[in-house]
C-alpha cells in the first residue's frame, strides 16, 4: 500500500473519509478488474461484512473501466448482486456484443481504413471515403442499455448508497481531458492544466465516449455547456488518473490496473536480429502508452509527495489542509499480452483477417503483435482467463485487502466462483 498527500485546494470537507474505487481503461483487458471485484465481494462475505454498506461510496472509471464503474454505481445498494451481474456479462462475452464482427460490417469499416493507408492521398483528394473508425461499436450502445441502468443512479445517490460517480473522456474538439461527474451534494467542478471537470447527468453517451478507443471506435458527440464536443477514450491525455477520486473526497482508493506496473524488457536472442515492428506491434505499443503508462507515473508521483510531506514535523502538519491518501493498487501479475497471444484465434474470422493485415497472428509466440488484440478480444475464453487472474491476484493479497477495508479476517474459506 502507498500513501500520498493532496494540495489544500483539493480537500472537500463534506465528502472526507470515503473509500474510492478507480477502474482504469484497456478495452477487453477490463475483464481483469471484474475478477478483482468478485474476489473482494467474496472476501467481504467471508469476513462477515456482507451486510455493511457499499464499500465504494466514490467510484471513478475510464474507458471500459468507466462502463464497469457505472454499472457498479447503479447497483450500489446491492453491491454483491451487482458484482455478480457484471461478472455474468464478462464471463459470457462475445465480440459481436461490442462491435460488428461480420464480414460485411468489417469490410465497410476496417477495409476502408486499410485502403486509406495505401491510397489515402487520392481518396482525400476525391473526398470519396471518410472512414470514422476501424470498427463499428453500435452493438455496445445496445449492451449498455441492459448492463448499465443509469435511471437508478440518482436514486442510489439520493438514498446515500453512493456519493459520486465520475467517468472521463478526451475532447477531440477542445483538446482537454474531461471528467464528467454526478454527485448528490454541492461540489464545484475543478480545473487544472489541460483537464477539467463537468458536473453532469451521466448518460450512456458518456460511457461510449469514454470507451471510444482512438482509431478503433468512433468518437461520440456530447453537449457540454451549450455546445457540442466530440469525445474519445478517456485514457488519452489523462495525466492524473487518480485525481478525480481525490477531488470527490476519497481518502482511501483502490486502484485496479489493466497491465503490469513494470513490464519486463524481453530482448530477442543474441543470435537473432530483431525484426522490424509490424503495424500491430506499433499500434499495441501506442495503446499501452495511452492506457497503462499514466497510472504508474501518477502512483509514483503520489508516493514522492507523501515522502516529502513526511519530512514536515507533525506539529506543522497538524495545522495544514494537506491529507494523506491511502492507495491499494492491484494489477495483473502476468503479462496480458502473452495471455492474449493464446486467444487471437478466438477472434471472429473477419476481425482476425483484418488484424492479420496489420501483423496480428495466431502464433502464440508473437506476444508483441498480440498487444493490439488484447484490447479487442471480447471473447469468453479470454475474458474468463483475465477474470480468473484478477481473482487469484486479489486472494493472494487477502490480508492486505482486508486491512485496507478494515475487515476482521477470520480465515474463513472464500466461496468458489460459480
Amino acid at each position: 500500500m502507498a500513501q500520498a498527500a493532496l494540495p489544500p485546494d483539493d480537500t472537500p470537507a463534506a465528502l472526507a473519509g470515503h473509500t474510492g474505487l478507480l477502474l482504469t481503461g484497456g478495452g477487453a483487458r477490463a475483464a481483469y478488474q471484474v475478477g478483482v471485484l468478485e474476489a473482494i465481494a467474496d472476501l467481504r462475505l467471508a469476513c462477515g461484512a456482507g451486510k455493511a454498506p457499499n464499500p465504494f461510496p466514490i467510484i471513478t472509471g475510464t474507458s471500459a473501466g468507466a462502463i464497469n464503474a457505472a454499472a457498479l454505481a447503479c447497483g450500489a445498494d446491492q453491491f454483491d448482486r451487482t458484482v455478480r451481474r457484471i461478472a455474468r456479462v464478462w464471463r459470457n462475452f462475445q465480440a459481436q456484443q461490442v462491435y460488428r464482427a461480420d464480414s460485411l460490417s468489417v469490410a465497410q469499416s476496417g477495409a476502408r481504413w486499410l485502403t486509406l493507408l495505401s491510397l489515402g492521398w487520392v481518396l482525400a483528394r476525391w473526398r470519396r471515403m471518410r472512414p470514422r473508425s476501424l470498427l463499428d461499436n453500435a452493438p455496445l450502445a445496445k449492451l449498455l442499455v441492459k448492463m448499465v441502468p443509469l435511471v437508478r443512479l440518482p436514486q442510489v445517490i439520493r438514498k446515500g448508497h453512493l456519493h459520486a460517480l465520475a467517468v472521463t473522456a478526451s475532447s477531440y474538439t477542445v483538446g482537454d481531458h474531461v471528467t464528467f461527474f454526478e454527485v448528490g451534494e454541492r461540489l464545484d467542478p475543478w480545473v487544472r492544466s489541460q483537464r477539467r471537470a463537468v458536473r453532469d447527468r451521466i448518460t450512456h453517451e458518456h460511457l461510449l465516449a469514454s470507451a471510444a478507443i482512438p482509431f478503433i471506435f468512433p468518437a461520440t458527440a456530447i453537449e457540454v455547456q451549450d455546445r457540442t464536443e466530440y469525445f474519445g477514450d478517456g485514457s488519452m491525455r489523462q495525466s492524473a488518473p487518480i485525481a478525480a477520486a481525490i477531488h470527490l473526497g476519497a481518502e482511501r482508493i483502490l486502484v485496479i490496473g489493466a497491465g503490469r506496473m513494470h513490464e519486463p524488457k524481453e530482448l530477442p536472442p543474441q543470435q537473432a536480429l530483431p525484426a522490424y515492428p509490424s503495424l500491430a506491434q506499433i499500434a499495441g505499443h501506442a495503446l499501452s502508452n495511452i492506457f497503462l503508462d499514466a497510472l504508474a507515473v501518477d502512483i509514483e508521483r503520489m508516493q514522492r509527495i507523501n515522502q516529502t510531506i513526511a519530512l514536515i514535523p507533525q506539529a506543522s502538519r497538524s495545522g495544514s489542509l494537506l491529507r494523506p491518501i491511502e492507495l491499494l493498487v492491484i494489477s495483473p501479475s502476468q503479462r496480458i499480452d502473452a495471455m492474449a497471444a493464446r486467444h487471437v484465434g478466438d477472434l471472429p474470422t473477419a476481425v482476425r483477417t483484418m488484424l492479420g493485415a496489420l501483423g496480428v497472428t495466431a502464433n502464440m509466440q508473437d506476444v508483441r503483435g498480440a498487444a493490439l488484440a488484447s484490447y479487442l478480444l471480447f471473447e469468453a475464453s479470454y475474458t474468463r482467463d483475465l477474470m480468473a487472474l484478477g481473482r487469484a491476484d486479489t486472494l493472494a493479497r487477502r490480508a492486505e485487502v482486508c486491512r485496507f477495508f478494515g475487515w476482521q479476517d477470520s480465515g474463513a474459506p472464500v466461496a468458489a466462483t460459480v
